[in-house]
């Protein structure tokens, strides 16, 4: 087993909270010096102060991963701080987006959505991963969704934001393949986190996320202990919640009538009709 994921030189976007802090936090305790990137610098230098609170280093950089030029300036200061080419780095930056049906929801939503969830890993795998391909070593660990495949109503921007990490996670497998560089896609379905008081949610939408995600969801760290694990194993995918993978199984098996019970079930979901 590789232990790419222990003593790694890291950065995480989205650190400043829920899975991204996970993940900052989980590697700083494998003995990983950790860049801490978010949107919101004061919410980085709080994962980073709970980092060196328990002995390990890290450093906040602010960055909006939705524009190429900021994720190049984190390349920059990556490489300043950690004296090297970071050897893993999680994709991880998201925001929340649903409750309304294609034609509803407003194309500033689509814009924005597919800016952070899909563009933003765009910019870290375009960015970090030539040193990669080159060193033919490290790692890039991807934060999708079971929303990439589970399709379901009234969450289009997200979802279609989260199929398009998978297939680049699929294709940078294929493309990386035989040269020592690893590929993990994380996809999770609910998972305590703050992500649902996101401003492109709607109110009804949010509320019954917010209690399934009570109901059942997992803990970050529980979900970055595992994806971390699986990728030091040389796993594309990760899937880690039995609801997640029951969907992932039912998908492939039956599509069709998958899409039909879908499209059923979210006649009783709220928010507005087609």
């Amino acid at each position: 087993m590789a232990r790419r994921t222990h003593g790694a030189h890291a950065v995480v976007t989205g650190a400043g909270s829920g899975i991204g802090r996970a993940f900052a936090v989980e590697l700083a305790c494998r003995g990983g010096r950790v860049v801490c990137a978010d949107i919101d610098l004061g919410t980085a230098e709080q994962t980073v102060a709970g980092i060196e609170g328990d002995g390990g280093e890290a450093v906040a950089v602010v960055c909006d991963v939705s524009s190429a030029e900021e994720v190049a300036e984190l390349a920059e200061a990556a490489r300043s701080w950690l004296g090297r080419e970071p050897d893993l780095v999680v994709n991880n930056a998201g925001i929340g987006a649903g409750g309304r049906v294609v034609g509803d929801a407003p194309l500033a939503n689509w814009q924005r959505t597919l800016g952070v969830n899909l563009w933003g890993v765009i910019h870290g795998c375009h960015t970090f991963l030539p040193a990669m391909r080159q060193a033919r070593a490290g790692g890039v660990i991807n934060v999708a969704s079971a929303a990439g495949f589970t399709a379901a109503p009234r969450m289009s921007a997200y979802n279609v934001s989260k199929a398009g990490v998978v297939s680049l996670s699929e294709t940078l497998a294929a493309e990386l393949s035989g040269t020592g560089v690893g590929v993990t896609v994380l996809c999770p379905t609910f998972v305590r986190t703050n992500i649902f008081g996101g401003e492109l949610i709607d109110v009804a939408a949010r509320g019954l996320a917010q209690r399934l995600s009570d109901l059942v969801g997992f803990s970050p760290e529980r979900i970055a202990r595992r994806t971390l694990d699986a990728h030091e194993r040389g796993r594309l995918y990760v899937v880690p919640q039995p609801d997640a993978q029951l969907l992932w199984h039912a998908k492939r098996l039956l599509p069709t009538p998958y899409a039909r019970v879908a499209g059923l079930l979210g006649r009783f979901a709220p928010g507005p009709q087609q």
